[in-house]
């Protein structure tokens, strides 16, 4: 197949292969594939609306028994600097969250060896009971696998008493590259993809919303990130449960990884392909925590059609050394500056 025939089946809003996904990739230039992503964006989302949440990342502790390689913010159990979060904290940060027009917090933390599953579901029923209105968007994959490790529950068994507990959607981290030979070199002591796309399907199943994400550019090929893509995309054929996908690639700084950083022509490029190939997930996130504003602000013209989260706190990619804050008025100054009208919304991305 030609790169021709690639684009008249994208014009014509057939289904992409991965094999013509890396045909895209090896021989669409930029400004093509970027022109491609854009239409189809608009061809989902026909209205001039760019969307963000505003929300606060929370690492309820630091204390991690996985050992990523990729990771700067863990601390292995039993060494200084390692945290768990008091209630006291805790409530705290959601004060200032609502305080700052937030609706919703990403709760997520380390594979603490030590924490019973009764302490996170406790935590869920302490936040909700004295914060009925905030969405709790918490517990990773690989999270939710290690509370059924060290419960001895299933998975369903898991996210029902979670959801029980207060819990309101997943996210999609820990995802990093769903292909288990890349998985085995970055974070052998983490769930495997299987698992990850099995707490998915299951959260799917019991009526949670969740999204799914990709961390790339450290020891994966194309082919990897394609069949990361594809493996997203048939999931979200069985269930439609994703919300969103949110690519974003790996920062190098003060991890094991010592790989050249990812550039934004590679990033824009990344954007624009999965909005071409997940032809079943309506929204797509630009990533301004890792790319900062400007290049996420050319984002909106390859694909991308939300603009994320204001990340009133963020502790893991501020650890690798990439430090970007927006205000609300930033964000909404830096989506207007491109054309767009900004809204905020919520998880499900229904407007505010």
């Amino acid at each position: 197949m030609s790169l021709a025939e690639v684009v008249a089946k994208i014009e014509a809003r057939e289904r992409l292969q991965p094999e013509e996904a890396l045909l895209l990739w090896h021989e669409a230039d930029f400004h093509l594939l970027g022109s491609l992503a854009r239409r189809v964006r608009f061809q989902l989302h026909p209205e001039r609306i760019v969307t963000y949440i505003v929300d606060r990342n929370i690492n309820y502790t630091n204390v991690c028994l996985s050992g990523c390689k990729f990771c700067a913010y863990y601390r292995a159990p039993g060494t200084p600097g390692g945290y768990v979060l008091s209630l006291q904290d805790l409530f705290r940060k959601i004060e200032e969250t609502l305080a700052l027009g937030g609706t919703q917090i990403l709760l997520q933390g380390g594979l603490h060896p030590d924490l019973p599953f009764s302490f996170y579901e406790e935590m869920l029923k302490a936040i909700k009971e004295r914060f009925p209105e905030i969405h709790i968007h918490g517990f990773s994959p690989p999270e939710i696998c290690h509370f059924a490790k060290i419960s001895g529950l299933t998975l369903e068994e898991v996210i029902k008493r979670l959801i029980a507990a207060g819990l309101d959607s997943i996210p999609g981290g820990g995802a990093e590259i769903l292909v288990d030979r890349i998985r085995r070199k970055i974070s052998p002591n983490k769930c495997s993809a299987k698992e990850w796309l099995d707490v998915m399907r299951t959260a799917h199943r019991l009526g949670l919303k969740t999204t799914a994400t990709m961390m790339f550019g450290h020891v994966e090929t194309i082919e990897d990130r394609i069949e990361h893509l594809d493996r997203i995309r048939r999931l979200q054929d069985e269930t439609g449960g994703f919300t969103a996908f949110i690519p974003w690639p790996f920062q190098p700084g003060n991890t094991e990884l010592r790989v050249p950083k990812v550039l934004p022509v590679e990033y824009l490029r990344l954007l624009a392909l999965s909005r071409l190939y997940l032809d079943n997930i309506p929204n797509l996130q630009a990533s301004w925590v890792t790319q900062g504003p400007k290049v996420a602000q050319i984002a909106l013209e390859f694909g991308a059609n939300d603009f994320g989260s204001t990340m009133i706190e963020e502790n893991v990619v501020a650890a690798a050394g990439v430090s970007h804050r927006l205000s609300i008025e930033e964000i909404e100054k830096i989506i207007r500056d491109a054309g767009y009208t900004p809204r905020r919304r919520r998880m499900d991305y229904t407007l505010i």
